[in-house]
């Protein structure tokens, strides 16, 4: 492979992780207004919330079955339209079983699209000999905060769900399509090669990934606590305006974007297993932070601490997985990914339940614990190698961890 292909390869791969932060932040943010739509019910939108993400497991299941036959690159190539195209229905509908074919739609192909980013980057970084997830999981940032504006655009001039979408898609959808054609994974390890994949997955031990799927999900249930609590623990216990309770989130996902953009640096720097106790750290220290606070400023520092500390464990959570198991990395990334989904579904009730029955400071220390707890599992994300030779690169071969 050309380096010149590879540098075409990682940068239609960003593409598609910008183009996927849109279109998922474009979905949970209007959520309000889907519900509105559709006349869903208080009592039945929890389970189109918590069907999405069940879904999606199940789809990052039947890529890991489907990558055994074709390269992940086809199943990302067509799962990133239907991805789109689900979310402009689900703008398009007014039935409830029109809002749960396409949420269905969505989240299936939602799970393919993730499984098969993350197959693409950790393949891409294997070729490279350097860390680069970050940059990818940086695009993914920059797009959330790109859906969000829109969505917020869309919601300040009382735009329909499809006036809202419609552009997004219009511009997206070919920009994803046309940057397709420059897909790219790294050479394999002999043992994956030629389709041996189904082998591998056999060589996937459990037990191995066990430490990075706790870890995954540990990440994303401190995420899911930020995405869906921030704003009413500002407003709710420490007192601030609802105007004022809408910046955390923002913020949250803005130093999310800075740390992923030279994390990667530091990565190639001081190793994987630093970069990653140093994020678990910090992020449980703005867990602590947000629940003492006296007040709201000292609420959105923490919330700061937690978007600069939460943005280094997810990507490289999927790297120390395909360095795990370099022979059958395309099967571990897609059982560590389900992962991803069972942190997302705990997260929010785990938080709510913990909030009513005691109180919602209280409510905070849980993740923090939980976050914390991946100084235990470290040692897993790799040894000195995994910072690729530090400040030195390796060569542009086949790397294997």
């Amino acid at each position: 492979m050309t380096d010149a292909r590879l540098r075409h390869g990682r940068s239609s791969l960003a593409v598609s992780f910008f183009v996927q932060g849109v279109t998922f932040a474009l979905l949970v943010t209007r959520i309000p207004a889907l519900q509105d739509q559709y006349g869903i019910s208080d009592g039945l939108l929890p389970v189109f919330l918590a069907a999405v993400p069940i879904l999606a497991g199940v789809g990052s299941v039947v890529t890991e079955k489907v990558v055994v036959r074709v390269r992940p690159r086809a199943v990302l190539r067509w799962a990133q339209p239907v991805v789109m195209l689900a979310l402009l229905c689900a703008g398009a509908g007014n039935a409830l079983w029109e809002a749960a074919l396409a949420l269905g739609v969505f989240g299936l192909s939602v799970g393919a699209l993730d499984a098969s980013m993350n197959m693409m980057g950790v393949s891409l970084q294997r070729a490279y000999g350097r860390s680069i997830m970050l940059g990818f999981h940086a695009a993914y940032s920059l797009g959330g905060i790109a859906g969000a504006s829109m969505a917020w655009a869309g919601a300040h001039w009382d735009l329909s769900l499809l006036a809202s979408y419609l552009p997004a898609v219009v511009v997206l959808l070919p920009v994803a399509l046309i940057g397709s054609r420059w897909y790219a994974e790294g050479a394999e390890p002999d043992s994956e090669a030629g389709g041996a994949q189904g082998k591998g997955a056999a060589s996937v031990s459990f037990k191995l990934l066990m430490p990075l799927c706790l870890v995954m999900s540990f990440a994303y249930i401190g995420d899911s606590t930020v995405s869906n609590w921030s704003a009413k623990y500002l407003q709710d216990v420490l007192g601030s305006s609802e105007q004022l309770s809408t910046v955390p989130y923002n913020v949250y996902m803005v130093t999310t974007l800075l740390g992923r953009a030279v994390g990667d640096l530091g990565v190639r720097r001081f190793g994987a297993v630093a970069v990653v106790r140093f994020g678990s750290v910090l992020a449980a220290a703005g867990f602590a932070v947000v629940a003492v606070a006296g007040g709201a400023w000292i609420g959105m520092l923490g919330f700061t601490m937690l978007g600069l500390g939460l943005c280094v464990i997810v990507p490289q959570t999927f790297a120390a997985a395909g360095r795990m198991f370099p022979g059958a990395s395309d099967t571990a990334i897609a059982r560590l990914n389900v992962f991803n989904y069972v942190g997302f579904l705990v997260g929010s009730p785990l938080v709510g339940a913990l909030g009513d029955a005691w109180s919602y400071r209280g409510a905070m220390l849980v993740p923090m614990v939980l976050v914390l707890a991946t100084l235990v599992y470290a040692k897993s994300f790799g040894t000195e190698s995994a910072r690729y030779g530090g400040g030195h690169e390796r060569p542009r071969t086949v790397d294997v961890g």
